[in-house]
Formats: C-alpha cells, structure tokens, sequence
C-alpha cells in the first residue's frame, strides 16, 4: 500500500509539475514569454527526456534482473532441498528427523510468503539463515555413517547442504541491495523539470491537459514497476510459487 501511495504522490507531482508550465505559459510577461525561448526550452526538454528514457529504462532493467535472479535462485533452492532429502533417506531412519524438520521448514516457508493475502517477510535476512544453517549442519555432524552407503549418503547430504546455504545468503543479501531510492529521487526531480517544460511550450486546452495526465501515469506506472521488481516476495509480482508447492508435494510421506 505504500508504493501505491508514493506512486500517485509522483503522478500528482509531475501532473502538477506541467500544470505549473502552463500557468508560467499564461502568466509570464512578455520578455519572458515562452515563445521567445522555445529553442532553449525545446532542447532543454529534449536532453531531460533523454536522461530519464535511459535512467528509467536502466531501473527497470536492475529490478527485473532482482525479480529473475531470484526466481531462478528459489528454482536451485528447490532442486537441492530435495537432493538433500534424497540423500536424507538414503542414509536410513537415523536421518528421519532431518527431513521431518527439512519438511516442516520449506511448509513453513510457504505458508509465511504465499499462503497468506499479506507475506510475513520476517526471516528473510541473513542472520536467520546462519541460523537455520547452523542447526542443519549440527544434525548432519550428529549421524555417525556405519557403512559406504551411508558414507555415500553423508557426503552428498553435506554437499547439498552446503549448497542450500550458500543460495540462501546469496538470495538475502541480493534483497539487502534493493533499489536506489536516491537515483530514484533524481529521476522524479528529473520528470518535473520535464513535464514543467512541456507546460511551458503547450498552448492551454484539454487535450494538453490529458496528454500530461497520462504522461504522469505512464512515469509513475514505470516507478511503480521498479518497486514492484525490487521486493519479489510481496506486492503486485510477488514470485509464483509453482516450485515451492512441487518440493512440498514431493517431499510429503
């Protein structure tokens, strides 16, 4: 709900940004009239535009890369939480109660992220996950192998684990980074200079008017976008869960 409403502040903003433009169109006097400078204000605009085509479309870009890397990365998390519970049952009942809390912890997971109209996103930072990785390797350390089978078992479940906590800090510290919200500041002060120099050189009527309406929706809507790409597990594009409830599946008895 708060990117909904720091995106409408922007569209308001830029809305009246242009707005502004066409009072200072009205309003200036004569030696400063628009008209007089609508080389200087057409190249002016000209240069912004620029700017933002490319600032936004880089933005939006760093966040989709955010959104796909973690998509894949949960994918990988998937794959090897059941290469871990393979190597789990391989090596005997002495392994039970690892999967049964390997079990308990990916139910746990989805429930928080996706079984819920509103995402717990608590846990989804780095100390949780030495934490929980701590207590895996505890349980590995405690299984005493008694033969090449379980050996065999052992290390592919060390392996695995290793590798499921090497994906996860990868994935929380990916989320730390986020987006920059200063880069982010400058391309809304960016968008205001612009639509104010659209103003400036429109006459006033109403399609002038809807024309800035919709150009403030269209770079408020790009915003939005960039939010939205940047916290994959919540908002309007939070991650599908499809490989969560395929490991789920798989993994119950």
């Amino acid at each position: 709900m708060a990117t909904v409403f720091f995106v409408v502040g922007v569209a308001v903003l830029a809305f009246g940004a242009g707005m502004l433009g066409l009072a200072l169109h009205i309003w200036l006097p004569e030696q400063h009239a628009p008209d007089r400078a609508r080389d200087m204000i057409g190249a002016m605009t000209g240069m912004l535009s620029l700017l933002l085509a490319l600032v936004l479309g880089t933005l939006v870009g760093s966040a989709y890369t955010i959104y796909a890397t973690q998509k894949a990365e949960l994918e990988t998390l998937a794959a090897r939480t059941l290469q871990l519970d393979a190597a789990l049952e391989a090596f005997g009942p002495e392994a039970e109660p690892g999967r049964d809390g390997l079990r308990k912890a990916i139910t746990q997971s989805y429930n928080k992220i996706w079984g819920r109209e509103t995402p717990d996103l608590e846990g989804l930072d780095v100390k949780s996950v030495m934490a929980g990785t701590k207590i895996l390797d505890q349980f590995l350390m405690s299984l005493t192998p008694k033969t090449d089978a379980q050996k065999q078992g052992l290390a592919t479940a060390n392996l695995a684990a290793s590798q499921i906590a090497q994906t996860r800090l990868l994935m929380m510290l990916q989320l730390a980074g986020g987006i920059s919200w200063p880069m982010l500041a400058i391309v809304v002060c960016w968008s205001l200079l612009l639509f104010c120099g659209y103003g400036l050189v429109s006459p006033v009527n109403a399609t002038v008017v809807t024309a800035l309406a919709l150009g403030a929706t269209a770079v408020a809507s790009a915003i939005f976008i960039i939010i939205e790409l940047s916290q994959p597990y919540a908002g309007l594009f939070r991650l599908p869960p499809g490989a969560m409830i395929e490991t789920i599946q798989a993994l119950s008895p």
